[in-house]
């Protein structure tokens, strides 16, 4: 038997690095085992993982560098992830793609795929006053520090595919992004989006598309790839949530000065998020082509499936 090929997945218990070990274990044959990162291997989400065929669970924090060099040894390839939602910081995700690039560099990694996302200064620069300056030097700091990230894996010489991802359909679940009741009783959902489509998918298939791009070997080593599972404007995710939900959701439009009002943490971050992809559509959707993202998922949902799955976990006030 051929040797068997490990991956290296960091974040494990999360949504992304989940999907991926998920995903290898449902392939078997495959010549891919998953090595399941976490930083508490006893916890019951990492004892779940452990119970599925081709998943060894070992500790990993980012915080402790050495238990990452440890976690990375001995592997093909590595599935690279920050998050940001902890504790807000750009710097923290540097520092640790610093160290999961370091890492990746020491052991050999044959592959990594870094989870990232476009910085928006690019297109929206500093001294545009269509929205505020974030953090002093940011218009969407978990999407600029994310390209910014990018760096420590270019810099560390590591074979890497960059991976951009998009909005979570799983946010209307956890975040509060979901449709919510009105006082005339109306559920609905509010974006500062206008009519421009939103490209968004299940966190779960972020992890399969990863190892779509795992089992075809060197062909995206250098390159970016940007998916989504579908493009939607407000209006059209609301006549969805409609039909899911058994009663009416209406699109509700807001200013994205309003939104960053809400007062919510992080609520000027999404204000900035939604503002930036409403006002450059072209160049967001442009990047991500359905098709790039299902043949490297052929499970790959659309918003339908995913609400016939999720529709009854989302709450509604």
């Amino acid at each position: 038997m051929a040797e068997q090929k490990i991956i290296a997945v960091v974040g494990a218990t999360g949504a992304q690095g989940g999907g991926l070990v998920r995903a290898i274990a449902a392939d078997p044959g495959s010549g891919f085992t998953a090595r399941a990162i976490t930083r508490d291997p006893s916890s019951d989400a990492a004892k779940a993982l452990a119970a599925l065929p081709n998943v060894e669970v070992v500790q990993g924090d980012l915080e402790d560098p050495a238990s990452i060099d440890a976690a990375f040894a001995g592997a093909h390839g590595a599935f690279c992830v920050t998050f940001f939602w902890v504790d807000f910081s750009p710097a923290t995700e540097m520092r640790h793609a610093q160290t999961m690039a370091a890492a990746a560099k020491s052991a050999g990694v044959h592959h990594v795929v870094w989870s990232t996302l476009e910085d928006t200064r690019t297109t929206l620069p500093l001294d545009d006053e269509r929205m505020p300056v974030l953090q002093g030097q940011y218009n969407v700091p978990h999407f600029d520090g994310k390209e910014e990230a990018d760096a420590a894996f270019h810099e560390a010489g590591v074979p890497t595919t960059f991976l951009r991802t998009a909005f979570y359909w799983e946010n209307f679940i956890y975040f509060g992004a979901g449709p919510a009741r009105g006082e005339d009783g109306v559920l609905a959902l509010t974006m500062p989006m206008g009519d421009k489509r939103l490209p968004s998918m299940a966190s779960e298939d972020i992890g399969k598309i990863a190892y779509g791009i795992f089992k075809r070997g060197d062909k995206f080593i250098g390159k970016t790839v940007s998916v989504a599972g579908e493009h939607l404007t407000g209006a059209q995710m609301a006549e969805k949530f409609s039909k899911a939900l058994g009663e009416e959701v209406r699109y509700n439009d807001v200013d994205p000065d309003m939104y960053r009002g809400f007062g919510f943490p992080g609520a000027d971050e999404m204000g900035n998020m939604f503002q930036w992809k409403r006002d450059f559509e072209a160049e967001y959707v442009g990047a991500r082509d359905l098709e790039v993202a299902r043949s490297l998922d052929p499970e790959l949902k659309d918003f339908d499936a995913w609400l016939a799955d999720n529709a009854a976990l989302i709450p509604l006030s």
